[in-house]
């Protein structure tokens, strides 16, 4: 039986493991996906020596970005956000070949653009820093929009949330959340932004799944804005981590 499986800590929230069990069993697939939970990246190559029949792995929070020094070859648009988290595992002898690929920006960029209206949205903030904001730069930099981070720290390249003024908002009226603030079960928390200056031109989306609606997205829809949780997002690049294991892509 394959094996396929999901690496980060901790993984009590993940979506892949009924997501892809459910699909081998519906589509008669003789595979199994399995949750390992590492407290250190240096435990992946124990990971694969215990599970040769591994043929793919997805990665996740805290891993994204230094998943990449145990690779043979990384995709060029993995390179370029300098994030992973799709691993492709083959065999050449006895020897464990690990290729890595980017599903993220191509879920996410599939998801936001039936909301862009190139006549209104043209710069996006992107609420945090993380392996995950990489993804969602490219994919919104491939989409024509200009992008600024937005950190809780002094960091070069980024704006800090007490310097969004509703000026601010309403020239870029693209903002993501990549954080996990609002994340179940701290559902009554969203990021500081100054959400009376949103209207029916601002989009809100938001990479958090759990809650559907979080408090960043209902304070937004109070004024007028469009919404979106991570949800359609994390269904597209399930597709494409399939594709990328099995040579579909």
């Amino acid at each position: 039986m394959d094996k396929y499986g999901l690496i980060g800590y901790p993984l009590g929230h993940s979506f892949s493991i009924s997501y892809f069990n459910q699909r081998f069993a519906d589509e008669g697939i003789n595979a199994k996906y399995i949750n390992f939970e590492i407290p250190s990246i240096d435990e992946l190559p124990e990971v694969l020596a215990k599970n040769p029949e591994l043929k793919g792995l997805n990665v996740t929070i805290p891993y994204k970005e230094k998943v990449i020094d145990f690779l043979d070859s990384v995709s060029p648009e993995a390179r370029a956000i300098g994030a992973v988290n799709v691993i492709k595992v083959s065999h050449e002898g006895n020897k464990v070949i690990l290729m890595g690929y980017n599903s993220d920006v191509i879920g996410f960029t599939q998801s936001i653009e039936p909301m862009l209206d190139k006549k209104w949205h043209k710069k996006a903030l992107i609420l945090g820093t993380g392996g995950a904001s990489k993804a969602i730069n490219y994919g919104l930099k491939s989409l024509g929009l200009e992008t600024v981070f937005v950190s809780r720290y002094e960091r070069p390249g980024t704006i800090q949330y007490e310097k969004i003024t509703p000026e601010v908002v309403k020239e870029y009226n693209v903002i993501v959340n990549c954080t996990p603030v609002g994340m179940f079960p701290k559902t009554e928390e969203c990021p500081k932004l100054p959400y009376e200056a949103m209207d029916y031109h601002t989009i809100l989306y938001d990479l958090i799944y759990n809650p559907d609606q979080t408090l960043f997205m209902r304070r937004g829809a109070e004024y007028g804005a469009d919404v979106k949780n991570g949800l359609e997002m994390l269904l597209l690049q399930a597709f494409a981590s399939w594709e990328f294991w099995n040579g579909e892509r």
